[in-house]
């Protein structure tokens, strides 16, 4: 009997082993075959970055692969595997893009400075001109079910007529296979292709443009509805002299700060971007018109978010206490009716309170009109802009920092406001010297929060006034109520040309400053929860 039962166990241990094994098998199956798909899916990615000359993302990319191939296939590392996309993620999408950004600080990437050096080069050995004197053509268009085109080319003399492809040589007339020909001595037909009647011409301009038929000897490009002409390649790139040479006229091009330039000045358009070290910090140290605009932004920037935080706090807070008394009658409908704001969309209550400034029409300057016989105005004038943007941060901030403060009051132990009253503290002394420094305990990091985020808040400055009215006199245009975020979007993103690498720069001193209050924010709540241990 007890045979048959260790036989019986050593059974079950061996199906259990096997039920293991097969298992082990099946995960292992698959995470070859999720590595397969995420090694596939890299490959193509940096293969078309290398291809865009995006060479330092394709390499991150590929490094990243290679580390979560062996995080998954190398026993030892097997702890990591469990982290490994966060940590792909973060190295993607914030190491790198904060990388790029600083790089980007130091080179002259904008408007005009937008492609690589590579890339400006094939533009320039692209372009054709016509020499003096060249074969000029009326052309017919003929088109196939691919979209790919041919050219019936007759000279304008009359003397000649060839069949053009793209990218091979003229074929004489009496050398071409087609159809019958018209009147006008075109083909009535090409095999395979279809004729482009007048009427039909606009539709092919634009590609028709972009071809050039016949070959390097005998180039044709269309330049207009009706005509065509022999071109010639205008530049030519000598790699030994690092020169752009012009072959119509001779004269060459030496690159300087980006830009093809000649020794009369003349400059080629497009340029490329280059490092260009601390110009960047330079212009925005040492430029006196843009140093004016930029110190009022930035001091701005500092009064706009400290005050946005007062505001919000002292009003939540103040009806925090109120709502913390268990007498108010009605307490919790009040509570929820003060909450009704923080539930709206930001962008809508600010919409809304932008509507309600609007002069003459909206609801508050015609109060005050009514009133006092005139309004603020609210959006024409600096000050008044911001006082408006203030308000309604004030709104929008105050039932969350009534809700923190209301949690935070009622863990405060009623005991020690009882020892208060005995010791004879009244209500101012028993408000700043016990309720404040235990509310700041846990207050105090989400207030530096709330500044750093008040410190970039693009949305208010945006919806409100785009950021106006302007200063005066400013180089980029430049708004009196703009805090740095909205700045540095419009040196970006300006419709009189974009600087990327000054906004960049811009992007690296919100940075500091954003670092540094995250810093003092460790200091100071440290401060006060030695204050609140002394309470």
């Amino acid at each position: 009997m007890g045979t048959i039962n260790r036989t019986a166990g050593g059974l079950k241990r061996l199906s259990a082993i096997n039920h293991i094994a097969s298992q082990n098998s099946f995960n292992l199956i698959l995470r070859f075959v999720a590595l397969a798909v995420i090694d596939a899916f890299a490959l193509w990615f940096v293969i078309r970055l290398t291809q865009d000359k995006n060479l330092p993302l394709a390499a991150l990319i590929a490094a990243t692969t290679v580390g979560i191939n062996a995080f998954y296939l190398h026993p030892r590392m097997g702890p990591f595997r469990w982290f490994s996309p966060g940590l792909a993620l973060m190295i993607l999408m914030v190491l790198y893009p904060t990388l790029f950004t600083v790089y980007v600080a130091f080179t002259n990437w904008g408007t005009g400075n937008l492609l690589s050096k590579t890339q400006v080069i094939e533009q320039l050995e692209s372009r054709l001109y016509a020499p003096e004197g060249s074969q000029s053509y009326q052309w017919t268009g003929f088109v196939n079910e691919a979209g790919e085109y041919k050219l019936w080319l007759i000279s304008d003399d009359g003397s000649e007529a060839f069949l053009a492809r793209p990218g091979e040589a003229l074929i004489p007339a009496a050398e071409a296979h087609v159809g019958e020909l018209d009147a006008d001595g075109v083909p009535l037909s090409i095999e395979g292709f279809e004729r482009i009647e007048r009427n039909q011409v606009i539709r092919h301009i634009s590609a028709l443009g972009e071809l050039t038929f016949g070959d390097e000897g005998r180039a044709v490009q269309v330049t207009n509805t009706t005509s065509a002409a022999e071109l010639r390649p205008k530049f030519t790139y000598d790699a030994a002299r690092d020169v752009i040479v012009d072959l119509e006229t001779g004269k060459e091009f030496t690159p300087i700060d980006g830009t093809f330039t000649a020794d009369d000045g003349e400059q080629l358009s497009p340029g490329f971007f280059v490092p260009v070290g601390f110009r960047n910090f330079n212009r925005l140290i040492n430029s006196a018109a843009l140093r004016g605009a930029f110190s009022q932004v930035f001091v701005w920037t500092f009064v706009h978010a400290i005050g946005a935080v007062f505001l919000q706090f002292v009003v939540g807070l103040g009806l925090a206490l109120l709502l913390n008394d268990a007498q108010l009658p009605g307490m919790r409908y009040w509570r929820t009716l003060i909450l009704i704001p923080y539930a709206v969309p930001t962008f809508i209550s600010m919409i809304i309170w932008r509507g309600m400034f609007v002069p003459g029409q909206g609801i508050i300057s015609t109060t005050l009109t009514d009133i006092f016989g005139s309004s603020p105005a609210w959006f024409g004038d600096g000050t008044w802009a911001k006082i408006g943007i203030l308000i309604v941060q004030m709104w929008i901030g105050f039932p969350y920092m009534m809700l923190i403060s209301l949690g935070a009051l009622q863990s405060i132990p009623s005991d020690i406001y009882e020892a208060a009253k005995v010791d004879g503290a009244n209500a101012i002394q028993r408000f700043f010297r016990m309720t404040l420094p235990l509310l700041l305990i846990t207050l105090g990091p989400l207030l530096i929060a709330s500044f750093a985020f008040n410190f970039n808040n693009f949305n208010i400055i945006r919806i409100y006034n785009q950021g106006g009215p302007p200063i005066a006199g400013a180089p980029i245009p430049t708004g009196q109520t703009d805090i740095l975020i909205s700045y540095t979007f419009r040196v970006a993103f300006s419709d009189g040309g974009s600087d990327f690498g000054f906004a960049s720069t811009i992007t690296i001193v919100i940075f500091i400053v954003v670092a540094l209050v995250t810093l003092f924010n460790f200091r100071f709540t440290r401060a006060w929860e030695e204050a609140g241990e002394n309470v």
